[in-house]
């Protein structure tokens, strides 16, 4: 490959020089193995202590998935880079630093998944390329992740800078036609990105822009530029407030760990001695941006922007803007709404409490942004929301855990599951461990039952659900509504939601996945007065025919609770006969939202989009019953007939409701159903004890 040039000019340690060619072999994910140790004792040979074996037995219930949850997550822990790592790493690489720009991948990437698009990372006014360095570890699992290096005392205008990753660009679309480009461009890079984009409309690119410079026009540092011309000492000052940024906001970081439980002496003193690292940093930040390199930098900026914004209408790609709200060198919050009026296919992605260098702060997770972000990655020409699903990281899982954690204590939800034979039992020992197996019950107010019910199922059976949602948590919307941001559900559809069709439940039955659905929809979700544990079902078996086809196991359940923790007081039928509320529902529908059952006529047919009021109640407790598995390996012959499909239709309807009714019954004897009980059980026999529930 032309395009890539360069030799051995930094330490190995850190990185790999690109080959000339992009053909290498890229290894695969190694399955991870959990293995036991035993001891070896004479005559009897291996034998263990009482102890270990107890210890064995214990670990041999536990879901194998934990274990490696944990581990996955002190590897992650230990491999998180500090700003410390960023500098230590940008003084190596400027070691005898000459030439001109060139590309480099990170060790630390490690092995990724096969077909893995190419990801090209464009820094900014540094040019170092390591801006990244805090996600090469996630990244690069599934990408083949390459950095543009540019030296210090290199001079390239930013025309050649388009020229040189233009002929990468096409160079290995040429040698792969169909794999993706992602070209993630950071401020300065954001430009660049664009503007290549926009020379290539016709190559398969993905853009992804960190608080883009093509806002730099409105920068209220542009005049400063100036003064650095003129005056020496403005170049020291500035690196000084470059730096002051690059620490990130002190109190929303001592904020951020006191709600992780970290305590507050090891809080000040940790954010002391970053603070004492940062400053003993600025000698590093002169050499990476001595006086001279600053100043063309900067000088730089303006064309940059300039050529970015003229091009825009070029523009095809498929673009994802991450907008800081309190980014102190650009008006980026601004400018992202901006992009995002002005590109076809942009979303814009705020981060109110962030400041410049957001891929350089802590707790941003820029693989998981890419995987929650709709239909952004593929492995393809075309996204394909079943193949190129990636599940998720023990961190990402950490973090839906972390998002619910309170919801997850209050709820203390209740679960039972039915045996081959008929047999209730606790826990969800009947639930088929392979797939198909299509679950299908009631969807309780708002979805409150989701978080519970996709958690337990991965820790305790290690089942990873695929739910078929509304297609308004994949629409991107180009007006402002009383919808919420799509972004609000990245980190659903980071589980593994995809949006409810026919296609997408045969493409997921195929594959042999456990997939949720829901017959009721929004309707049963967001019902009226009055309505809590009513199905709304409409009267087509269509899923039965397709569950049939791959022989899928049927799992009916019910849910009850949610009358125990609010009840609607403002519903539909009452917002309707608003005026101003009334148009705002009609717009939301008709303009943002996509009507799923627009060929069923009447009631159930109505899938205004709204959000009922709800009055908060003192917690109850959430109860699950999951249903006899039913089996349909067989019959697809039989079910083909529309009669037999209608009949079991009707079967599993009403296996819904008995759960609805047994559960219902049963929990009026549950000494635990208020929270205070729970509450006084846990205080006595410790709160990772498991509370007790009515007897089956």
């Amino acid at each position: 490959m032309s395009a890539v040039t360069g030799g051995c000019f930094f330490m190995a340690v850190h990185c790999r020089v690109m080959p000339s060619s992009s053909s290498t072999s890229k290894p695969k994910l190694k399955p991870i193995s959990r293995t036991t140790t035993t001891n070896l004792n004479g005559n009897r040979g291996f034998k263990k202590k009482r102890e270990e074996v107890q210890t064995e037995e214990i670990r041999e219930k536990q879901n194998p998935y934990v274990l490696e949850l944990e581990k996955k997550e002190m590897e992650f822990t230990s491999s998180m880079k500090s700003f410390h790592d960023y500098f230590e790493q940008c003084k190596n690489f400027i070691k005898q630093d000459s030439g001109p720009p060139r590309w480099f991948s990170p060790l630390e990437c490690g092995s990724r998944l096969d077909n893995s698009p190419l990801l090209l990372f464009l820094p900014g006014i540094d040019g170092v390329g390591l801006g990244l360095c805090k996600h090469h570890h996630t990244l690069g699992k599934i990408f083949d992740i390459w950095c543009l290096h540019v030296p210090v005392k290199d001079r390239t205008p930013f025309l050649g800078l388009v020229k040189f990753v233009e002929r990468t660009v096409r160079a290995e679309n040429y040698h792969s036609p169909k794999r993706p480009i992602y070209l993630v461009g950071e401020s300065l890079g954001a430009c660049l990105a664009l503007a290549v984009a926009a020379r290539n409309p016709d190559i398969n690119l993905s853009l992804l822009l960190s608080n883009p410079a093509t806002s730099f026009e409105k920068s209220p540092l542009q005049p400063l530029v100036s003064f650095l011309e003129i005056i020496p000492i403005e170049h020291q000052l500035w690196l000084s407030y470059m730096l002051s940024l690059m620490t990130g906001d002190s109190l929303k970081i001592v904020m951020d760990n006191a709600v992780k439980g970290i305590p507050v002496q090891q809080i000040i003193g940790g954010l002391s001695k970053d603070v004492i690292a940062m400053s003993s940093h600025l000698n590093d930040l002169a050499a990476l941006l001595p006086r001279e390199t600053l100043l063309w930098k900067q000088q730089m900026l303006k064309p940059a922007s300039e050529f970015a914004n003229s091009r825009l209408h070029a523009v095809k790609a498929q673009t994802v803007v991450l907008s800081s709200g309190k980014d102190q060198l650009l008006p980026s919050e601004e400018e992202g709404q901006r992009l995002f009026r002005a590109l076809p296919k942009c979303e814009n992605i705020k981060f109110n409490d962030s400041g410049h260098f957001l891929l350089l702060e802590n707790g941003i997770d820029l693989a998981t942004i890419i995987k929650g972000t709709v239909a952004f990655y593929r492995l393809g020409i075309h996204h394909d929301y079943v193949s190129d699903y990636v599940p998720p990281t023990p961190s990402e899982l950490k973090k839906l855990y972390e998002l619910n954690r309170l919801f997850l204590i209050a709820t203390s939800a209740v679960m039972l599951s039915t045996l081959e034979g008929g047999k209730v039992v606790k826990g969800l020992a009947g639930i088929p461990s392979d797939g198909p197996v299509l679950f299908v019950g009631y969807h309780m107010l708002m979805g409150y039952e989701l978080a519970p019910m996709v958690s337990q199922l991965l820790l305790e059976r290690n089942i990873l659900l695929r739910g078929l949602a509304h297609p308004l948590l994949f629409m991107r919307k180009k007006k402002e509504g009383t919808l919420p941001p799509l972004s609000d559900f990245d980190l659903i559809r980071v589980m593994g939601a995809v949006p409810v069709s026919g296609t997408n439940l045969f493409k997921l039955l195929s594959s042999k996945a456990h997939v949720l659905l829901y017959p009721g929809g929004a309707r049963e979700a967001a019902h009226r007065k009055g309505e809590q544990y009513k199905l709304f079902w409409p009267e087509h078996p269509e899923f039965v025919r397709t569950a049939a086809r791959f022989g899928a196991k049927i799992v009916p359940f019910g849910v009850v609770g949610e009358d125990d923790f609010g009840e609607v007081v403002f519903d539909l039928d009452d917002q309707m006969k608003i005026p101003f509320l009334r148009d705002e529902i009609r717009r939301s529908t008709e303009e943002e939202g996509i009507r799923v059952r627009a060929q069923i006529n009447g009631e159930l047919g109505n899938e205004n989009m709204h959000y009922p009021w709800i009055l908060p109640k003192f917690p109850g407790r959430f109860y699950y019953y999951f249903g006899k598995p039913i089996e349909t390996e067989g019959r697809e012959l039989e079910l083909r007939d529309k009669d037999k499909a209608q009949e079991l239709y009707l079967e599993i309807k009403s296996e819904v409701e008995k759960c609805l009714a047994f559960l219902k019954e049963k929990r009026e004897s549950d000494p635990y159903r208020n929270i205070v009980t729970r509450l006084t059980y846990q205080a006595m026999h410790g709160f990772n004890s498991e509370v007790p529930t009515f007897e089956i």
